[in-house]
């Protein structure tokens, strides 16, 4: 099949990751994937939820919103509704999970560091955006906290990234854009470490059933994606 601006099956779409892209968070990218735009901010917080209180860990979260005119027809605010819609809900409790499973919160201390992820225009793969970057940000008020000796060695273990990928006309993609994501048979994102380990697999036969065989090529062509991806954060990082 056809792909917007003539993209293989496996490749990505363009991904650019400005850091710095906010003033006041002590870290902040704008993340984007194709036409999926994110701003991701780290803010830190010297203090723990209750339940970690004087138990000598840190805490990694996320919240995670579409702004209003993020997506073709309008949306209304969350605020205005009165309550978080369930998929905003679940997909900030997938870049939370995500996130700490590469955090060592012990060395991080009874502090925390939030993740906001805003969408400020969304064209498939919101979710996986948010996660690359938040990564970034995440790693950037790490940084900060080194430069001001509050801790002596970064939390960090390893790199985390995600990726859509799925089946569309018997096809297996990477990277869907919202024409694809909307019109495939089989829809999975995928996040994984740099050392290759998963730390979670969103898989949902939209159409029709998938093989095994066919869930192993979305496995290897997502991590092969993800490998591209954080080659991409290591660069803004080092800027």
């Amino acid at each position: 099949m056809k792909r917007r601006a003539n993209r293989q099956n496996d490749a990505l779409r363009k991904v650019e990751i400005i850091p710095g892209f906010q003033l006041f968070p002590a870290g902040s990218v704008l993340i984007s994937f194709g036409r999926t735009r994110v701003i991701c901010s780290a803010t830190i917080e010297e203090k723990v939820p209750p339940f970690l209180k004087d138990r000598g860990l840190g805490w990694v979260t996320a919240e995670y919103s579409m702004l209003p005119a993020a997506t073709g027809s309008r949306n209304m605010r969350e605020s205005v509704k009165g309550k978080q819609q369930g998929r905003s809900v679940e997909i900030q409790r997938l870049i939370g999970r995500s996130l700490r499973a590469v955090v060592d919160r012990q060395i991080l201390g009874e502090r925390s560091i939030l993740i906001d992820c805003d969408v400020i225009q969304a064209d498939g793969g919101t979710r996986t955006a948010s996660i690359t970057g938040a990564y970034v940000a995440l790693s950037l008020a790490v940084e900060q906290l080194m430069r001001e000796r509050a801790i002596q060695q970064s939390p960090i273990l390893s790199q985390v990234a995600a990726v859509s990928v799925g089946m569309v006309n018997g096809e297996v993609l990477l990277d869907l854009d919202y024409p694809e994501d909307s019109n495939a048979d089989v829809d999975m994102n995928i996040v994984a470490t740099s050392e290759g380990t998963l730390i979670e697999i969103q898989g949902t036969a939209e159409g029709a059933p998938f093989s095994r065989d066919k869930m192993d090529q979305m496995l290897d062509i997502g991590l092969e994606g993800i490998e591209k991806l954080m080659v991409i954060q290591r660069q803004a990082l080092n800027q």
